[in-house]
């Protein structure tokens, strides 16, 4: 039997801690990010398991781009609420909504808004992708448009699987501003606690080492207090098992007067696995904005590209800023 559309899952409620933070008592990016995944993977999976059948797990496949509309803060506690609007044969789109809240104040902002993607795999053989039951939908456009931005995501995963094919390699002496300047690199063995109970690694805590890396790249580049502000799709190309070794590395792609693009790659290596060489597991790229001690938004210093590589992810990240700024303003224009 089909379930109604929208699903929605209650929010779940955590208060934000030192150990959230960084040292200006803002809440990672990260941080927010597996939240986010977290509550979407119970949802979705829930669903998938809704009918008689075989039994399965919902896996992360995809993020949609998501800003970070308001900071968040040690002591506030965040309210995360997840609701599936679209399925198709073989995946689940999950909207996911984080506000903060001040209890001391009793005000409430919103700061994520999210959407992502899962496919139910199957939980006698993780490669078995199973299909998901469909839900009713109260009106047709539901259906049509999710079904336009299903296309699209699906589309957008293909291309960049095949783009993101190089890696990032270290510079002996880089100048301060390049590219290889601030470019850094992450090595996690993966672990239990990382992993579901069926042995691959949580989106959540993948997204979360991303950010981390990211952050430690702005941080370099512009040597202030940063800030995640948004990030673009997320794309999961493969699945990372328990005990490979993943690498996460960041480069700087694109700086504007403030803001910074972050490319972010993970790469998994079974280390213990002859038969499997090292793939590109997952990709994204992040934004970051520099702060002052007062939280004011700083001039960010501009990127010095110094290869033709570097100038031409430059140019695309230059194209991406573009497109997103225009798309910003179109939206706070008043409607006719």
């Amino acid at each position: 039997m089909a379930r109604s559309a929208w699903l929605w899952r209650p929010a779940e409620v955590r208060i934000m801690r030192p150990d959230d933070a960084n040292v200006a008592g803002n809440v990672h990016g990260g941080t927010i990010l597996k939240m986010i995944e977290e509550a979407g993977a119970i949802i979705s999976t829930r669903h998938c398991n809704s009918q008689n059948g075989e039994r399965c797990v919902a896996a992360l496949a995809r993020v949609e781009r998501t800003d970070f509309l308001s900071p968040m803060c040690i002591g506030e506690v965040a309210h995360v609420s997840a609701e599936i609007t679209y399925t198709s044969k073989h995946s689940v789109e999950v909207q996911v909504n984080v506000m903060s809240e001040n209890i001391l104040t009793g005000t409430k902002k919103l700061t994520n808004k999210a959407t992502l993607w899962y496919v139910p795999l199957s939980l006698k053989n993780v490669d078995k992708v199973l299909e998901v039951p469909p839900v009713v939908y109260s009106r047709q456009e539901q259906e049509e448009e999710g079904r336009k931005r299903y296309e699209a995501q699906k589309l957008e995963r293909m291309e960049t699987k095949w783009r993101n094919g190089d890696i990032v390699q270290p510079v002996p002496n880089p100048e301060p501003n390049t590219v290889s300047y601030s470019q850094s690199s992450l090595i996690h063995l993966v672990g239990p606690s990382d992993c579901t109970l069926h042995g691959f690694v949580h989106g959540g805590v993948t997204m979360k080492l991303m950010d981390e890396v990211a952050g430690i790249v702005a941080a370099r580049h512009c040597k202030t207090n940063i800030v995640t502000a948004s990030v673009d799709a997320i794309n999961f190309h493969d699945k990372i098992r328990k005990g490979y070794v993943i690498t996460i590395s960041g480069r700087m792609t694109f700086t504007s007067n403030k803001s910074m693009e972050i490319e972010v790659l993970v790469d998994a290596d079974p280390v213990v696995d002859n038969s499997q060489k090292r793939y590109r597991a997952a990709s994204a790229f992040f934004t970051y904005v520099s702060l002052s001690q007062e939280g004011k938004s700083l001039p960010v210093p501009q990127l010095v590209p110094e290869t033709e590589d570097e100038k031409k992810r430059f140019e695309e990240g230059k194209g991406r800023y573009l497109q997103m700024k225009a798309k910003r303003q179109g939206q706070a224009e008043p409607q006719p």
